[in-house]
């Protein structure tokens, strides 16, 4: 069993370079949208919140496998129009683009809630300090929002790590792939899954560890 794992090493370590960007990536696109969706939800007109959390349900009640092949098949199909010649999108492309988009819907109800979780107490305060709005946002609002988000961007982030598993389905060589394929050529698929697994409970581990003392450095006065 040792044997085969030290054979596949540099496979599954590769498989897990992958893993980490896909998730990371889908990650960051994901709460770029959201930071830009969430207070459009909670300040915009009518028909922008309509919107927006149109959006945030449809895609939360769709299974992420299916988003994964709309986006990889359905992309391929459009630049194959668009171009006037067969046009594959790439399976890292269409990833990160898949868990971006779920990935957003999740973060923007987050986003949203730990917003309007803010007294408005502290708008009042910032702007009687002679604050404009965007300022009084940034200086004062954003901190005390990002507290009340991070418990819930820290499960977000560990939910999008192992849904990146599902992206081996459109071909992606990620951890997941990479021991499947191993576990096949080496008939020992328990040495594989459990290093798989192993993999997958250190990440996790050291995410949890790493955001608790950021939210533990953000909260200072909870300590």
């Amino acid at each position: 069993m040792f044997e085969a794992l030290y054979q596949y090493q540099g496979q599954l370590l590769q498989g897990l370079t992958t893993t980490l960007i896909v998730a990371f990536g889908s990650f960051v696109v994901g709460f770029l949208i959201a930071a830009v969706l969430a207070p459009a939800a909670v300040y915009g007109n009518l028909l922008t919140r309509r919107i927006i959390m149109g959006y945030v349900g449809l895609i939360r009640g769709l299974p992420e496998l299916l988003v994964i092949f709309l986006i990889f098949y359905g992309g391929t199909v459009l630049l194959t129009k668009l171009a006037g010649r067969y046009v594959e999108v790439d399976a890292l492309t269409a990833g990160i683009a898949s868990l971006s988009v779920v990935s957003a819907a999740y973060l923007t109800e987050i986003l949203r809630s730990a917003l309007l979780s803010v007294a408005q107490g502290q708008w009042e305060a910032a702007l009687s300090l002679g604050f404009r709005r965007p300022r009084a946002f940034l200086l004062v609002v954003l901190q005390q929002m990002m507290v009340k988000a991070l418990p819930g961007l820290t499960n977000q982030w560990l939910v999008i790590l192992k849904e990146s598993a599902l992206v081996s389905v459109i071909g992606l060589e990620e951890l997941m792939r990479k021991s499947v394929v191993a576990a096949g050529a080496t008939h020992q698929p328990l040495a594989f899954y459990l290093a798989a697994a192993g993999f997958y409970v250190i990440i996790t581990g050291i995410s949890t560890l790493l955001l608790k003392a950021y939210e533990t450095r953000l909260t200072p006065h909870m300590r």
